[in-house]
């Protein structure tokens, strides 16, 4: 009984600690921006605008390479890219395109192709990015041909007058929204200029390195574990992103009648929070080492930046409209989030590095299918997943599991299956999630093939069929779905 107790109490410590660690460490400089990104894309991009490239009548030539070109330059996780897809999908974007840019940004973002590279191989980072884009844009035609039907009754539910009524887009909104943009890229990109730290301050706090060696013993740090632990930092803005949550609450629940005090602190706490979330902070013996980074002038700037926009450029409303947009995908969204991570966090501590080699140390279908269940259930935030694969494969992981695993470990954590659920439905969900457990375990066994030593001319063809019976089968369906129209 003492023993099933144990076991109880550090599974729920388990859940705590991930949340925490994830709270303290990613929510803020990623979740943050992209909730207002996605905010100011419904409230202030004309539908237009969004369906000229991405909606479900574009030329798929146009859509399709659009919708991964965007991906590729946002180097954040499932949880951050999943507000922004929210965000496309609700102007009008068509679900295929959406889609593509849903499973293409965290699986195969320029960032992550590099460090892929640098850490494993360039000739895993080609895989990736190869197979990435070929089952990115295939999974994206099959969700829109399945849901056809479905797809054009979103397109005329989107014609929504409350947000960018027909107008078309000002200039300055555009330059809010690519501020935002900005602001993310500076707080998320792993480059030298914003990670440097420019100037430093010891505060006189004795108990520092006190406090943090508690924290370690509450919340373990390992890197090679994927333990990222929780900090005094992290402390700090645990307890401001409550203060948002409550300030916010009061202040944009019913911002429809216009702002008050809570809003403005709301606003106010919020740029703090990212600021704090820029610094460099160490606990040293003695003192608090306070880092003014190269990301905490970038967030700074932009931040002024984007206070000027809003007082000298928007108007009331669509001040108002922004705001709202933004809370209502942080209500639908982050609750989900929480409770994905925690139990994300309570499955980890259940699994074994050593089941590891003995299910996935071959290119066979079961190894790459754990693979991939290793990626929806040791789920790691971006650029993490790429030392926790070197792990993998330093137990014994074979290669092709191994890129089955990244491929999947952004895309199908289960706090991204809850999120996508309410945005899209589960029968749309759930079929999404098993495309893409079956496109990376065959990108993992094709992969895999050629570590192998199957010849790279077969696999070619292989591929090359592959794309083939799936463009014939498309347009087949596609024309079958338009003679049913017109027989109606």
């Amino acid at each position: 009984m003492n023993e099933l107790l144990s076991g109880v109490v550090s599974v729920l410590y388990g859940g705590l600690g991930n949340l925490a660690a994830y709270l303290a460490a990613h929510v803020l400089l990623c979740l943050l921006p992209a909730f207002f990104i996605a905010g100011a894309m419904a409230a202030l991009i004309p539908k237009e605008t969004i369906t000229r490239f991405l909606g479900r009548n574009s030329s798929k030539t146009v859509s399709y390479p659009a919708a991964a070109a965007a991906g590729s330059l946002l180097a954040v996780c499932s949880c951050t890219i999943v507000p922004l897809f929210a965000g496309i999908y609700k102007k009008g974007a068509g679900l295929g395109p959406a889609i593509t840019f849903l499973f293409f940004a965290p699986a195969a973002n320029i960032l992550a192709l590099v460090y892929t590279g640098g850490v494993i191989g360039a000739d895993l980072a080609i895989a990736r990015f190869v197979l990435s884009l070929i089952f990115g844009i295939g999974i994206g035609l099959i969700m829109a041909l399945v849901f056809r039907s479905d797809d054009a009754a979103h397109d005329l539910a989107t014609d929504n007058p409350f947000s960018a009524q027909g107008e078309g887009m000002g200039r300055m909104s555009l330059v809010f929204l690519f501020v935002w943009v900005a602001l993310l890229l500076a707080g998320t990109l792993k480059l030298n200029l914003f990670t440097g730290t420019y100037v430093h301050i010891d505060l006189p706090l004795a108990n520092a390195h006190t406090w943090q060696d508690m924290l370690d013993r509450l919340v373990p740090y390992d890197a090679s574990k994927g333990e990222e632990g929780v900090s005094v930092q992290g402390v700090l803005l645990i307890t401001l992103l409550g203060a948002i949550g409550l300030s916010a609450w009061r202040g944009l629940e019913n911002i429809e009648n216009g702002p008050n005090a809570w809003t403005w602190t709301s606003l106010g706490l919020i740029a703090v929070t990212l600021l704090v979330a820029a610094l460099s902070v160490q606990a040293l013996p003695g003192s608090l080492r306070v880092g003014l980074t190269g990301k905490f002038f970038a967030v700074a700037v932009c931040l002024a930046v984007l206070s000027a926009i809003a007082r000298r450029h928007l108007s009331e409303e669509q001040l108002r409209d922004w705001l709202w947009e933004s809370w209502r995908f942080v209500k639908q969204i982050f609750p989900l989030l929480v409770i994905g991570v925690f139990v994300v966090g309570m499955i980890r501590v259940l699994i074994r590095p050593e089941w590891i080699e003995m299910l996935a140390g071959t290119n066979s279908v079961i190894g790459n299918l754990a693979g991939v269940t290793f990626g929806v259930f040791m789920y790691f935030p971006t650029l993490v997943e790429v030392p926790i694969a070197k792990m993998f494969l330093d137990l014994g992981m074979h290669r092709g599991p191994l890129l089955a695993y990244l491929m999947s470990d952004p895309e199908l954590s289960l706090q991204s299956m809850l999120i996508i659920s309410a945005i899209i439905g589960r029968r749309k969900t759930a079929t999404y999630v098993g495309l893409v457990a079956l496109f990376s375990a065959t990108a993992g066994l094709t992969y895999g093939a050629w570590v192998d030593g199957t010849s790279p001319l077969l696999l070619a063809l292989w591929l090359a069929g592959f794309i083939a019976v799936l463009a014939t089968l498309l347009s087949l369906a596609s024309r079958h779905g338009r003679s049913s129209l017109k027989g109606v």
